[in-house]
């Protein structure tokens, strides 16, 4: 029999994040990782404090990304990567009331340190109203984040990579298989709805696509490109265009219609030619009030659960990680915001 602190069963944004929390304060733990591409392994990795329909922030924009440049520093020094790509997200303006709107929000409080004030006009894509620049935007690389960690946490013995089985859970003596643990952690997205612990959590699917697509000509190095969707250059000579948001269509299958809608948004402002070479979906754990959900188990005290990060799963991975260890192990109350208890 091994003992450890923690069982983290999941390996998308919320483990990750929390073990490296686990790390740091020298707490032991296992990771169990059923090896399925999850939907944060698939996602674009966009770090992005605006909300760019309305140009809008959110809350803890702020904190958020400064925790989280604060822990990719602490992990780059055990995996010695660096997974912040710096590309800043260049907003395409669709008229002059959007130009107008981006000014007149960039004098308010909350969005002054975002929005840029001057404009920039791209070359290669269609922007006859010139570009907004998100300052603090950035990328995450985000193959190299779960390829990199994954490998650290099994060269360490931390990894586990099989299906989790509930049913071999022994909650009186707190043993799974041959661990016994202070505390399970379950991060696993909609994957959420197969546990007997937590399947009434209100987090509900939202499925994304995205493709990746190699261009005729190319456009500017070292951005994001956004409109409807985001464009960026992956490492491969390929480009990421993407990614969608459907809350109806759930089947696990690739939707005609969302390729489509993205075949249509790139053509909008890439005048040139460009060949589809992959389609990737995933589904997100959304929630009502756009806020993770975190907390203790209403009957077993050392069960918890952490999900419904949403589309923002880097930033609400990274930052609520070490609310939820404070929680757990120095009794500092949730914030009701993203309590289970708020349901």
């Amino acid at each position: 029999m091994k003992n450890v602190d923690y069982i983290i069963v999941g390996d998308g944004y919320a483990a990750l994040f929390f073990a490296h929390q686990l790390l740091l304060n020298n707490k032991s733990f296992v990771i169990f990782s059923e090896g399925k591409k999850s939907a944060s392994q698939i996602s674009a990795g966009i770090i992005n404090p605006v909300v760019l329909k309305k140009f809008t922030t959110f809350w803890l924009a702020q904190e958020q990304i400064d925790f989280l440049k604060k822990s990719l520093k602490e992990i780059e020094s055990y995996t010695g990567e660096n997974y912040l790509i710096e590309s800043p997200i260049h907003r395409i303006f669709h008229d002059e009331n959007e130009q107008k709107l981006w000014l007149k929000k960039s004098t308010n409080d909350g969005l002054k340190n975002f929005l840029n004030e001057n404009f920039d006009h791209l070359n290669g894509v269609k922007n006859d109203f010139q570009t907004g620049k998100v300052n603090q935007s950035a990328r995450m690389n985000v193959k190299g984040f779960f390829d990199g960690l994954l490998a650290y946490f099994e060269n360490q013995g931390n990894l586990i990579k099989e299906k989790f089985d509930y049913s071999q859970i022994d909650i009186t003596n707190s043993v799974y298989k041959h661990f016994s643990f202070e505390n399970i952690l379950f991060c696993e997205g909609m994957g959420v709805k197969e546990n007997p612990y937590f399947s009434d959590i209100a987090v509900n699917p939202n499925k994304g696509h995205h493709i990746r697509v190699k261009l005729s000509e190319p456009i500017p190095k070292n951005i994001t490109i956004k409109k409807k969707h985001f464009l960026f250059p992956l490492n491969d000579s390929l480009y990421f265009y993407g990614g969608t948001y459907d809350r109806e269509q759930l089947h696990h299958e690739i939707d005609n219609s969302a390729v489509e809608q993205l075949q249509k948004g790139l053509s909008e402002f890439y005048p040139n030619n460009f060949e589809i070479k992959e389609i990737h979906f995933g589904f997100r754990p959304t929630v009502k009030d756009r806020r993770p959900i975190l907390g203790r188990h209403s009957q077993y005290s050392n069960f918890y659960v952490f999900n419904g990060l949403g589309a923002r799963g880097i930033l609400n991975g990274c930052y609520f990680s070490k609310t939820l260890f404070d929680y757990i192990e120095n009794n500092i109350p949730l914030p009701q915001e993203i309590s289970i208890d708020r349901f």
